[in-house]
């Protein structure tokens, strides 16, 4: 334990989502905010959740208050409403979006952890997923975190 609480603390991992954190998600389950909406994703209740309405390419959009490095992308869904084939993307600022890594959640309900290796500096991130294991394209995240470090 000694190495953990001696390390420095610009090297170690943290939550990247703050009050400052803006999102936009691509849709909500019958337009129902109060009871899907995208703040459920992030308020650490294991009984709320975002839910998307149907289609394919279901996203969520993250702007930061400062530049960060992301490290980890941690992703919660509902059994049978998972992503498939998802991709990471971000930018800086006014830049265009490129892709940094796909990824490839397992279908249950467990808590989900996808390290991003060498991830350049982001101002702006989106989570698409491609598909999801619903039929109908419907995308259910209980929690949703980003790991990494805030750039000076």
């Amino acid at each position: 334990m000694w190495l953990l609480s001696h390390m420095p603390k610009s090297k170690m991992a943290a939550s990247l989502i703050c009050s400052s954190t803006q999102s936009r998600v691509s849709s909500v389950l019958n337009r129902d905010v109060k009871q899907f909406g995208k703040k459920y994703m992030f308020d650490s209740n294991e009984e709320t959740c975002w839910n998307s309405d149907q289609g394919d390419a279901q996203w969520v959009f993250l702007e930061f208050p400062q530049s960060v490095r992301v490290t980890e992308l941690r992703l919660q869904f509902q059994g049978g409403f998972s992503g498939r084939t998802c991709r990471f993307h971000g930018c800086l600022q006014d830049n265009d979006f490129a892709l940094i890594t796909d990824f490839y959640p397992e279908d249950d309900n467990s808590l989900q952890s996808f390290p991003i290796q060498e991830a350049p500096p982001v101002h702006k991130m989106k989570i698409v997923f491609e598909n999801s294991a619903d039929f109908f394209g419907r995308i259910i995240i209980y929690s949703l975190d980003i790991l990494g470090e805030r750039m000076q």
